[in-house]
């Protein structure tokens, strides 16, 4: 499935690839690595409350300021687990991450097979990276959070993904 114009560069359209999923829908699984190469999946981030945070390149500014904030929101969200997720190799996010000091999230690379990208819609054709997008899932695998940022250099809408995350903990 392609959606061409589901997002834009400087103003340009792009084509996602994917669904577009909307808040209600069952997460779907996927197959990414961590910064030391192990494989994780949906359910191995476990059965809490998930933000996933989706970046085009931790190396660009909007990118950087994403997960700098999430990084710094997840020390009040103990009960939330936090990913960024790009196409970034995991030695430059773990490399990323040390010169950041960024150590309250986890980073999740999907550069192998894009599966991230294909399952959740965030995967552009053109460029092979993942648009900016952020998913918040629930205790019960449903997604009670969906934002694609229409956009891709500008900012999701930060608050109305942490409300989500606070509002399935409680």
């Amino acid at each position: 499935m392609e959606r061409l114009g589901a997002t834009t560069l400087k103003g340009g359209p792009l084509t996602l690839i994917g669904p577009e999923l909307k808040m209600g829908d069952k997460a779907p699984d996927f197959a990414a690595v961590d910064t030391g190469l192990k494989p994780v999946t949906l359910a191995s981030t476990g059965d809490g409350v998930r933000i996933f945070s989706v970046v085009p390149s931790l190396d660009t500014p909007v990118c950087d300021m994403q997960t700098q904030r999430f990084n710094k929101e997840a020390s009040q969200l103990p009960n939330v687990k936090i990913y960024t997720i790009s196409m970034d190799l995991p030695f430059a996010m773990k490399r990323w991450c040390g010169a950041m000091g960024v150590d309250k999230i986890e980073m999740l690379s999907d550069h192998k097979t894009g599966s991230f990208g294909e399952s959740y819609g965030t995967l552009i054709k053109e460029l092979r990276i993942e648009s900016r997008a952020i998913f918040v899932v629930d205790k019960a695998n449903h997604l009670c959070h969906v934002e694609y940022v229409k956009e891709v250099g500008d900012h999701p809408n930060y608050d109305a993904a942490l409300n989500a995350a606070k509002a399935a903990v409680a």
